[in-house]
């Protein structure tokens, strides 16, 4: 079958066509038709595919006039790779023999008496071992397990088809292979960082201009929903099942000193109506970016990010929002840490800068453009301190429902509950400042 454009070039093609335009028309009722329908839409959407035949212009004579358009954006690919599957599964309490088992299938060369292996204790939702045999642990195969009940609030095939994406541009190690209760991948050189690193200028910088790289990956020609929604219902449901029925029964209301349920159900209500009419732009989010998930590589000048358990897209302003709120820290937070308005709109434009850069660059443009391009108005900077501060607060509503879900279920030693009590307090506490911020018109 020809193609539709030489189809159109015939006499009696473009009679059909005119034809088949007529708002008259109408297709019959069947499979063929309605894959020429299909086809004709598609058409429709091709710029230029029809442009001169109407007007009876020729198809040579018409390229010439026309200027050559810009290169698409880069796209992600719906076509995922194939993971290599083992299947083992690895004792969430102990992980040192099955983590054994898996180098034994992944790295057969290694001696298994020269194995050397180290546990990461900062997680606080899954278990992570790292194998390696190379002293500066260059060779190293990190054994991620996952934590109890942690399906319940991570899509575990959304996170290893994210994990593909971000090494399609070069923001993820390698994927190496997934076990029944995990995967492994490619261990990343360089320094977890802490509250104390990510608050100074030299690292904010870096940290502003990754955080643009990933918001700039591109959806597959679709119009992205935010993700941010769903979770909180999601997780909100979950504690409404869980919480009521086992917190008399664990003393935890004696912990966690919330409002009703009612009242919780009713903020994010507000948060929904209130943080959608900011026009946050819908981006490839990290979601999860405290600072122990920032890899510091001092001699080549760069960060990575890790953990994707929890990416996807969402409001640009989400994903800065609740990096700012992690610069208060973990296991001892002091919101006292969180960023003044002088440090936040010094990482604001380097991230604004790093954006535009960026989105000139998928478009072709040349180096005069996209140097203009960096350039950042005061209105800008203003409306975007606004939309993230006002979406911190989804952030810490999101984190005590997540909170409160581990410390049903959680084995990591963590203080779970505590840490909701302390996201909730702080959203009610915070509430009001930032809701008397304006957007610049």
């Amino acid at each position: 079958m020809g193609s539709l454009a030489g189809l159109l070039q015939s006499r009696r093609g473009w009679s059909c066509w005119r034809r088949l335009r007529s708002p008259s028309f109408r297709f019959p009722n069947s499979p063929a038709a309605a894959a020429a329908a299909a086809h004709l839409k598609r058409a429709a959407l091709w710029p230029g595919c029809l442009r001169g035949m109407e007007e009876g212009v020729d198809e040579d004579e018409q390229q010439k006039q026309q200027p050559p358009p810009p290169p698409p954006p880069p796209r992600v690919s719906t076509s995922y790779r194939a993971i290599q599957r083992v299947g083992i599964a690895v004792d969430e309490t102990n992980v040192l023999p099955g983590a054994l088992q898996l180098i034994r299938k992944l790295r057969p060369q290694w001696e298994t008496e020269r194995v050397k292996t180290k546990l990461f204790t900062e997680g606080i939702t899954n278990k992570l071992m790292a194998c390696f045999t190379a002293e500066n642990m260059g060779d190293a195969v990190l054994v991620r397990v996952y934590g109890r009940k942690t399906e319940l609030i991570v899509d575990r095939a959304n996170e290893l088809r994210n994990f593909q994406v971000l090494q399609d541009h070069s923001c993820a190690p390698s994927l190496y292979c997934t076990f029944e209760n995990g995967y492994c991948y490619e261990f990343m050189p360089g320094k977890a960082l802490g509250p104390e690193h990510i608050r100074q200028p030299n690292i904010f910088r870096l940290v502003a201009h990754e955080m643009a790289k990933m918001h700039r990956i591109h959806t597959n020609g679709s119009l992205p929903k935010p993700c941010l929604w769903h979770r909180l219902h999601k997780y909100f449901n979950i504690v409404k099942t869980e919480f009521p029925r086992k917190a008399s029964n664990s003393g935890l209301h004696q912990e966690v000193h919330i409002p009703s349920l009612e009242v919780l159900e009713e903020e994010i209500r507000w948060m929904k109506e209130h943080l959608s009419q900011l026009r946050s732009p819908i981006v490839f989010c990290h979601n999860d970016l405290l600072s122990k998930n920032i890899i510091y590589n001092k001699a080549e000048g760069h960060v990575r990010f890790i953990d994707y358990e929890y990416t996807g897209y969402n409001y640009q302003a989400y994903d800065i929002g609740n990096h700012f709120n992690e610069f208060a820290g973990l296991n001892e937070v002091d919101y006292s840490l969180y960023p003044s308005k002088e440090i936040q709109l010094q990482w604001l434009r380097h991230y604004l800068q790093a954006y535009k850069k960026l989105g000139q660059e998928d478009l072709g443009g040349g180096s005069k453009s996209r140097g203009e391009s960096g350039a950042v108005s005061e209105e800008e900077l203003e409306s975007l301190y606004v939309q993230v501060n006002q979406f911190a607060l989804a952030s810490h509503f999101l984190w005590a429902c997540w909170g409160l879900i581990q410390a049903q279920f959680s084995t990591i030693d963590f203080n779970f509950a505590r840490y909701a009590d302390i996201r909730f307090k702080q959203y009610f506490k915070a509430k009001p400042a930032v809701t008397s911020f304006k957007m610049s018109k």
